[in-house]
């Protein structure tokens, strides 16, 4: 669906193939996870979502909230590997957020974007 309908079926343009989430209990931990990953010098951010933002319209996702960072590991492993250039996405999430995101929780915002036309 949203290779097709975001993408144009352009599939170097998918980056959350590979994706996961690390829930937090509080906002001040979170912080410390995101700032981790931003100072790792063998992690380069390809881009952020930062869906916690006081100025972001919690309306575009129907009120789901998180940081969505996409990312790259580039060591000499990964080089060797031809890895280097592979985008995965992880998912930093509140624990009140990630207890709504489960499979009709999900599947509602699916449908909430597919309206969206996102």
């Amino acid at each position: 669906e949203k290779l097709v309908r975001s993408y144009e079926g352009d599939v170097s343009r998918l980056v959350d193939v590979c994706r996961q989430a690390i829930v937090f209990a509080d906002s001040p931990s979170l912080h410390r996870c995101f700032t981790a990953i931003a100072r790792d010098p063998d992690v380069a951010l390809c881009r952020l979502k930062n869906r916690m933002h006081h100025r972001y319209d919690a309306r575009v996702t129907g009120g789901y909230r998180d940081v969505c960072l996409n990312l790259r590991l580039e060591t000499g492993e990964t080089r060797r590997l031809g890895l280097d250039q592979h985008v995965f996405e992880i998912q930093l999430i509140l624990m009140p957020f990630a207890q709504l995101k489960n499979d009709e929780g999900h599947a509602r915002y699916v449908a909430f974007r597919n309206s969206r036309g996102e």
